[in-house]
């Protein structure tokens, strides 16, 4: 059983998504509704860093939403705008903030987060990469836990065996980020 974060029960709690955006706008957290080619990006900003950036299943309300008016917020619908017209971004430059999280998860990220533009690797050479070879499937629980998924481009992480593994924004998202990169998906499993 997946285990939810903090974010996702709040979230429910207050009627989903759309009840978390009214939250946000009531007490002022920046945030920005993307409108990508392949579905909506939910991002939230603190001051100069990304606390979470991940497709979100609900289309925004036509309600208030703050204007990308932070400077980490406007760079990021930059590289977004970019990334998505084709152009080979890397989103090391975007600066995260991953509250809540573990030391495993953390290493994990940032093992996610060398994996270039056009690149794959696998839920294994992630675990050689941090040091715990054994560890494969926990490190399919925390690319899964990533609260930043474009930013941290967890949809670059295939099984072994070259079938997909998982994605929080969905199986299709992920084919159509890897073919956005230039990957012919019809050799994944």
């Amino acid at each position: 059983m997946k285990r939810s974060s903090a974010l996702e029960r709040i979230s429910d709690a207050l009627g989903g998504e759309q009840g978390l955006r009214r939250l946000r706008n009531v007490f002022g957290i920046p945030s920005f509704c993307y409108k990508s080619p392949i579905g909506w990006i939910d991002i939230i900003a603190e001051e100069n860093r990304i606390l979470r950036a991940s497709f979100s299943e609900e289309t925004p309300s036509s309600g208030p939403t703050f204007p990308p008016t932070l400077p980490v917020l406007t760079r990021t619908i930059k590289l977004l705008d970019l990334y998505f017209a084709g152009g080979p971004i890397d989103f090391v430059e975007i600066s995260v903030q991953l509250a809540y999280t573990t030391d495993f998860q953390q290493q994990v990220w940032n093992a996610i987060r060398q994996i270039p533009y056009g690149e794959v690797q696998s839920y294994q050479w992630i675990a050689d990469q941090i040091g715990k070879p054994k560890a494969v499937r926990a490190v399919g629980n925390a690319v899964g836990a990533n609260p930043v998924s474009i930013l941290i481009p967890c949809h670059r992480v295939i099984r072994s065996n070259g079938a997909l593994g998982g994605y929080g924004g969905g199986l299709e998202r992920k084919r159509q980020l890897l073919a956005l990169e230039g990957h012919d998906i019809e050799k994944f499993k």
